[in-house]
């Protein structure tokens, strides 16, 4: 078993653990929760927590309490995400969409609930109180008004209209790169006496990942189809929105992608810690086909 797969295995664990300890009780909420939080996928982001926690010398059973916050954050937005009067999509990781399965009501108080659910996972990291402040306001902040929430308005209000490549990237950095950054700025920030530098330098990593990997994701939007995305290809443009391809062209957009893995290697590569897995993962995300 490679270390991704080990992180994925322990994550998925954890989570059910999570989910059986705050909501107990089996209910219709519980179980519309657990379809979309349980679903699989790829666990990009906690894969980005452990991989950063081991960089670090983090101990994982912290990363388990941030890895799992964000991944609930994240489940809790697609859910979002795919109601009617958002991107209005029946599927998702190859199965019905959370409202289609349930009904539009029980999703949103699915994702309702997550989102809740994320912060008292986080609170329960086992980090000095300070600490879990510290983690809470950094997750506070990357998922609302000024990170992803935030991003989301702003693609919502961009859809029909005509936006430059600028634009594009600040609507990204909140509704994509925000959650992203959170996964590695968090474990980061629960480690103590890491250099301004240094934070700095992860700081530019995740920005980096998160441009190339939000940039790969609307490649792969026109070039994939339904079956291998797992979701409908080529919703964007059924939505009218701007992506980096029909701004760029699929060619300039895949070279921009492969710019800013290498600015995220530089950026590793200046640090003095082992992150190998951080590199890989980075290289992973460059190379996926859904």
């Amino acid at each position: 078993m490679n270390s991704f797969t080990s992180y994925q295995h322990r994550i998925n664990t954890f989570l059910q653990q999570q989910l059986d300890h705050c909501v107990g009780n089996e209910t219709q909420l519980k179980s519309a929760m657990a379809y979309s939080l349980l679903s699989g996928g790829k666990r990009i982001r906690p894969l980005l927590v452990y991989a950063t926690a081991e960089s670090i010398d983090c101990d994982l059973k912290i990363a388990d309490h941030i890895a799992a916050a964000i991944e609930m954050i994240h489940a809790y937005s697609l859910i979002h995400d795919d109601l009617p009067a958002m991107d209005d999509d029946n599927l998702r990781r190859g199965l019905p969409t959370n409202h289609i399965k349930f009904d539009e009501a029980t999703a949103i108080l699915a994702g309702d609930a997550l989102q809740t659910m994320a912060f008292e996972t986080l609170s329960q990291a086992p980090v000095m109180a300070e600490v879990v402040v510290e983690l809470i306001k950094s997750l506070s902040q990357a998922s609302g008004p000024n990170g992803m929430v935030g991003g989301q308005s702003l693609d919502l209000i961009s859809e029909n209209q005509t936006i430059n490549l600028q634009q594009l990237e600040t609507i990204h950095a909140a509704k994509t790169g925000a959650l992203l950054g959170a996964c590695v700025n968090l474990t980061v920030k629960s480690v103590p006496n890491i250099s301004i530098n240094n934070q700095q330098l992860f700081q530019s990593f995740a920005e980096n990942f998160g441009i190339a990997f939000q940039i790969i994701d609307d490649i792969l939007d026109v070039t994939q189809n339904t079956m291998t995305l797992g979701k409908p290809a080529n919703s964007d443009t059924k939505n009218n929105k701007a992506t980096y391809p029909s701004l760029m062209g699929i060619e300039a957009a895949k070279l921009k992608a492969s710019e800013h893995i290498n600015s995220a290697d530089q950026a590793l590569n200046e640090l003095p810690y082992l992150t190998n897995q951080l590199q890989s993962l980075a290289k992973l995300v460059l190379n996926r086909n859904h």
